[in-house]
């Protein structure tokens, strides 16, 4: 059985009397790529914030790497999960390149880290992310898909074993968008576990291994593409009609709209 990376149990999130997440499970194994779907509003970023360590859950509990996230200090949890918010800063003044070495930062004074080590991590970053001939290029200059790709780099310098993702690729264009998801779904090999909030059905569909479908903050279903991705269901959830075929030629459900 695959190795849990993982391991949610029961997570219920609370402001001001409103529930936004209501008694979310769900466990993600080494390797796996789970994305988390549903309408605005449904809860999505609010899981990742939570599975992070960015925000305390009312209930429940998150183990990440055998461990609570809760009780481990900012380095440590950098040290076992990634992330990448939905809405990264813009105007950042660094170059590129300052801004990839961040994702080095969390291994900075470790015995069995130097900084031969962490360069190579970064050039690999920049070039695996098609940065690396924007290294010296201030990154408020950027335009919004390139500087999009400069955070993906960042987050594959940072090589935790865990990635927390939040609609990666939201400012990218359709060729850029495919390439950077293959890549971040496997940022340190086969063995990380990635975790992403993706609005696009059809992406999900094909990039990842399991499905979770967030509708007002509860979990609705739970599976493989083909157990989620259904037509009935979906249309309910997004609350308009939708029709799910097989895809064409990638062998994976393919969500139209009607």
């Amino acid at each position: 059985m695959p190795e849990s990376r993982a391991k949610v149990t029961g997570i219920s999130y609370e402001v001001s009397g409103r529930v936004l997440l209501d008694e979310v499970a769900f466990t993600a194994a080494l390797g796996e790529v789970v994305g988390v779907i549903g309408p605005n509003g449904a809860g999505k970023s609010t899981v990742l914030s939570v599975v992070g360590g960015s925000l305390q859950p009312t209930r429940g509990e998150v183990e990440l790497m055998g461990r609570s996230i809760g009780d481990a200090s900012a380095r440590e949890q950098a040290m076992i999960r990634s992330f990448l918010g939905a809405n990264p800063p813009a105007d950042i003044p660094f170059p590129v390149r300052a801004v990839v070495e961040a994702g080095r930062y969390p291994y900075a004074g470790l015995e069995d880290n130097d900084e031969e080590t962490d360069r190579a991590y970064v050039l690999s970053a920049m070039e695996r992310a098609d940065v690396a001939h924007l290294s010296e290029r201030a990154y408020a200059t950027l335009s919004s898909g390139e500087q999009a790709r400069v955070m993906i780099a960042r987050i594959l310098a940072q090589d935790s074993p865990v990635a927390l993702l939040d609609e990666p690729t939201a400012a990218l264009d359709l060729a850029n968008a495919e390439r950077a998801i293959a890549t971040l779904t496997k940022p340190g090999g086969t063995d990380t576990t990635v975790i992403c909030v993706l609005h696009d059905l059809n992406v999900a569909s094909y990039f990842c291994d399991h499905l979770m479908l967030l509708d007002g903050g509860r979990l609705v279903a739970s599976g493989s593409p083909k157990d989620v991705l259904v037509t009935e269901l979906l249309s309910q959830v997004y609350r308009h009609e939708l029709k799910v075929v097989d895809h064409p030629f990638r062998g994976c459900p393919l969500v139209l709209t009607v």
